[in-house]
This record gives structure tokens, C-alpha cells and sequence, in this order.
């Protein structure tokens, strides 16, 4: 009797009801391991590509530290020093503007472009991290930022506060190396900057706001040589807040398919086939207002801001005509290029001032 029962074929009915039951319990573990763990959204051939890249990236410089700085250093982006230049640029551009207006000595003017340059270098890791930490759970259901140090887990919630903690000190040294009425305009901007991660959940122009705490240089350089000149700041610095939101939104094309589906809100999506009309009159008033600021400050006549502008402009405008939104490489190459057409112009800035410095302008 048992051995006919063990032998003789399973009703079609039991069977079928056993197979649904093990196939909804599947689907429940597959659910539950995706939401506990984003990064299971990719398939293993694309986390090992993301780590691959993420290798290749580290550069010549990163790659040569101790292993367990380099994760810090990623979080700081010291591979990807684009940012850290795009910060640095419209700084240099109120000081040496700032440098002209008071004729301040070479020594005063070189010491401020490197106390700004190192500034740059720390405020813009400890943005970095700030995003990083606000942005865990997004980082890791995009390809591109899967691997970042703390989405992939190599450095945790905890440690990630404490090298913020870290950063925020130092720049706030930095400060302190300003003049007085520095202090009080840099540290409004920190609201801005640790504010800035939250946008991109809530609207489609995070751009907007990334752009405001990335341009504060722009004010910050004028008091940083002695000078409160607004006629000359505000549109120096309006203009840059335009410029970095033409280079951000290229930069937010590269992962717009990938947004969409974590939910990440970009100009990117909220202009779309729109972008390049919208950043062309971007773009126009960004250099009606770098005009203005010329005209403010007495320098739009020399023949360093003059043929500055020009480079500048022609860039901005080419590179807007010829990126393909649609190629994440592409956007990438344009997005970097904004490094050498914001140094053009600070080399023409100073090629201005080394004139009137010694008398010729």
C-alpha cells in the first residue's frame, strides 16, 4: 500500500496548485531581496562593468594611494577633478576682476587664487559627500553611480559623516583666512550646498540650485580683494549661475534614461527635446550679463576681457550645436570641455591685469 502511494503520479491539480505556490514565493524573495539590496536591479555583467570602470577611472594619482584612503578619495571625486575646476573658475574671474579694480600687488592677487583653489578642492568634496549620503538609495539604481563609495557600501553612513565633519572644519579654517566681511557670505551659502541633494527628489531644476552654491565664488572674490562692487558682482555672477546650468543639464543627459526610473528629476527630463533651444537663450543672456559686468567694472574695453568673451561665447554656443544629447559619451566630452573654455577666459582676465599692473592698459 505505501509503495503504490510513494509510485503513483501526483494529481495535475496538486501539482499545479504546488507550482504557483513556489512560483509566487520566488517572486516574493526576488521583491524583497531588490528592495533590501537596489543594486540587485542590475545584472552581475553590469555591476562588474561598473566596477571595471570604476578601476579604470581611478587615474594615475588615486589608484597609487593606500587602499583604504581610496574610497575617501573617490567620495571627495579627487579622480574626477572637472567639478573641482568648474568650481574654482568664475572665483578667479571676481578676483582677478576685483584685482583690477583696487590695482592689488601680484603677491595679494596669487596668494588669493591659491587659498580659492584649495578651497574649491575641499568645499567641493565635502558637496560631494553631502550629496553621496543624501543620495545612497538613488546612487545605487543608476549604472553610473552604483559604484560610489558609500551606494556600494565600502564606506558607511557613519564614516561618511564623520569625514564630512571633517571637511567642514577645514573649509571653515579656510574661511577664516579671508578678510572679515568674507565670512558671513561664505557661510550663507553652506544651507545652499547641503540643500541641494534633496531637489532632485521634489523638482525637475535641481540644476537651479546646484548652480547657486556652485557660483558663490563669483561673489565671494570681490570682498576676498577688498571690494564690494554689486554693479559688477551680481551679473558675474548671475551670468556663471547660467553657464553652470548649460553645462549641468548636458551633464544630467548622460543618465536620463536611468533617472526616469529611479525617479531622479532633471532639466534633462523637464526640457528634453527642448534643451538645446532653452540653453541657446541661456546662453545669450549669460553673456549680455558678463557684458554688463564688463561695463561695470570699466574692463569690457581691454583686449584681454574683449577676446576672452569672444572664445568663451563661441565655445558655449558650439558646444550647444554640436553635443548629442542622446550619446552619454558625447555629453561627457562636452560636459569637461567647459574646463578649457572657463581658463581661456581667466587667462585673458589676467593677461588685463599683468597689463595694468605694469602700465600698459
Amino acid at each position: 500500500m505505501l509503495l503504490q502511494r510513494l509510485t503513483s503520479p501526483i494529481p495535475l491539480a496538486s501539482f499545479r496548485s504546488s507550482l504557483r505556490a513556489s512560483t509566487i514565493l520566488n517572486q516574493r524573495i526576488r521583491l524583497h531581496a531588490t528592495k533590501s539590496n537596489p543594486r540587485q536591479v542590475f545584472t552581475p555583467e553590469q555591476l562588474a562593468d561598473a566596477r571595471a570602470q570604476r578601476n579604470k577611472g581611478l587615474g594615475p594619482y588615486v589608484s597609487k594611494l593606500p587602499e583604504k584612503w581610496i574610497p575617501y578619495a573617490e567620495l571627495m571625486r579627487l579622480e574626477k577633478p572637472v567639478g573641482t575646476w568648474l568650481l574654482y573658475l568664475p572665483g578667479t574671474w571676481a578676483i582677478l576682476t576685483a584685482a583690477m579694480q583696487v590695482s592689488a600687488p601680484f603677491g595679494s592677487t596669487l596668494w588669493m587664487l591659491g587659498l580659492f583653489g584649495v578651497g574649491s578642492l575641499i568645499m567641493r568634496g565635502a558637496g560631494c559627500t553631502i550629496n553621496d549620503l543624501l543620495d545612497r538609495d538613488l546612487d545605487s539604481k543608476v549604472i553610473r553611480s552604483v559604484e560610489r563609495p558609500i551606494a556600494s557600501g565600502r564606506i558607511t553612513r557613519r564614516q561618511g559623516l564623520a569625514f564630512l565633519g571633517a571637511q567642514t572644519t577645514v573649509g571653515v579654517g579656510i574661511l577664516s583666512q579671508l578678510p572679515a566681511d568674507c565670512w558671513w557670505l561664505g557661510l550663507a551659502s553652506l544651507p545652499l550646498v547641503f540643500t541641494y541633494p534633496l531637489f532632485k527628489r521634489f523638482t525637475y531644476y535641481p540644476q537651479a540650485m546646484l548652480s547657486a552654491c556652485f557660483n558663490w565664488a563669483a561673489l565671494l572674490g570681490f570682498p576676498a580683494m577688498g571690494v564690494m562692487d554689486l554693479p559688477t558682482m551680481i551679473p558675474l555672477y548671475a551670468g556663471s549661475v547660467l553657464w553652470c546650468m548649460i553645462y549641468d543639464t548636458i551633464y544630467a543627459h548622460q543618465d536620463k534614461k536611468f533617472d526616469v526610473k529611479a525617479g531622479v528629476k532633471s532639466t534633462a527630463l523637464a526640457w528634453g527635446d527642448r534643451s538645446k533651444k532653452i540653453m541657446n537663450y541661456m546662453a545669450t543672456c549669460q553673456f549680455s550679463l558678463y557684458a554688463i559686468a564688463g561695463l561695470n567694472s570699466g574692463l569690457l574695453w581691454g583686449p584681454g576681457f574683449i577676446g576672452g568673451l569672444s572664445i568663451f561665447a563661441y565655445r558655449v554656443f558650439t558646444m550647444i550645436r554640436k553635443v548629442d544629447l542622446n550619446n552619454p559619451a558625447d555629453c561627457w566630452k562636452n560636459f569637461t570641455s567647459n574646463i578649457n573654455t572657463g581658463l581661456y577666459f581667466s587667462g585673458a582676465l589676467l593677461v588685463d591685469y599683468l597689463l595694468r599692473l605694469f602700465g600698459f592698459l
